[in-house]
């Protein structure tokens, strides 16, 4: 079966965005590191590539020597089974960062991130129009997504 992985590419700041990203994830682990040797346009020793894992998903990450950016039409999307873990992360993650609003953030390295209480995806998923219209027009007046809000929305006469 094909599997597809996430590669984010850095100009220098691969190795930090590793420890970082498996620092604030539970359960995340890294993985295998390549150093650049010798002949290579940077110093011997220094990061060149490597892999992490968050709740099972594999990310690979390149140190390139070159600023290619990250786009926010491009996000890494956390759904989170509590507003506990929204919080958690959405503090961890836009330290040093930027917010947005509707639950978008951009961290300290350019990474976009959509941190969503799982309770969007049911309320998100009714099929009663009214419903889905209140929670939509409650979310777009927040910064980070407040599940507890959102589901008072959603169960409001």
């Amino acid at each position: 079966m094909q599997k597809i992985t996430t590669f984010l590419t850095f100009k220098d700041q691969a190795e930090d965005a590793l420890k970082f990203y498996t620092s604030v994830f539970r359960n995340a682990k890294a993985g295998d590191i390549q150093r650049y040797g010798d002949g290579a346009p940077v110093p011997k020793g220094c990061f060149m590539t490597g892999s992490f894992e968050i709740a099972g998903q594999t990310f690979f990450v390149l140190n390139a020597g070159t600023d290619f950016g990250f786009a926010p039409g491009m996000s890494l999307f956390v759904d989170c089974p509590t507003q506990d873990e929204v919080d958690e992360l959405w503090d961890r993650l836009s330290e040093g960062g930027s917010v947005q609003a509707c639950g978008w953030l951009t961290d300290k390295f350019g990474v976009s991130w959509q941190i969503v209480p799982s309770v969007m995806s049911k309320v998100l998923a009714d099929k009663d129009p009214a419903k889905v219209n209140r929670v939509m027009q409650a979310m777009m007046q927040m910064i980070k997504l407040d599940g507890n809000k959102l589901q008072q929305v959603y169960e409001a006469a």
